[in-house]
């Protein structure tokens, strides 16, 4: 009993200090590198939470930007192709996947938005590789159209 009082309270003592990581990979909470799913580069970093039950995700970070992306005064790229409250506001910090919920194993029911072209799609998520990599599947319809990205945890 002593010994596991022991253990427990040094992983709890290395999990405090930041010397174990304590993702939990059983959910897609956590901060992804996006993969586009024709050229497999990193297009950029997304943070997905929980809030009451539900999913959504930010950008963190859009990575290799082309000039025609950035603005004249240095501005990072916005979202020129979305409609409404989102038309040309800055992709970064953008809220472009939410209300998904979680169905046994997999996360569906709610939207993503591809700020490239401004179109807003449903969305269903499947954890792979023991959780270090997700399938975000964009579709209109039945899921069995659409198509797939394979995102990457980040460590």
């Amino acid at each position: 009993m002593k010994h596991a009082v022991r253990l427990t309270l040094a992983c709890g003592l290395l999990l405090a200090t930041g010397a174990v990581s304590a993702a939990d990979v059983s959910t897609p909470v956590g901060t992804w590198q996006q993969v586009d799913d024709v050229t497999g580069k990193p297009t950029s970093i997304l943070q997905i939470t929980e809030s009451n039950g539900e999913l959504q995700a930010k950008v963190l970070q859009v990575m290799n930007a082309t000039p025609e992306d950035i603005a004249r005064d240095g501005n990072p790229p916005k979202c020129t192709q979305c409609d409404g409250a989102r038309k040309d506001q800055p992709i970064i910090g953008m809220t472009v996947m939410w209300g998904v919920t979680r169905d046994y194993d997999v996360w569906d029911g709610g939207r993503i938005l591809d700020p490239k072209n401004g179109r807003i799609y449903k969305v269903k998520l499947t954890l792979k590789d023991g959780g270090q990599k997700l399938d975000v599947h964009g579709y209109i319809g039945f899921s069995l159209l659409g198509r797939s990205q394979v995102w990457k945890r980040e460590q």
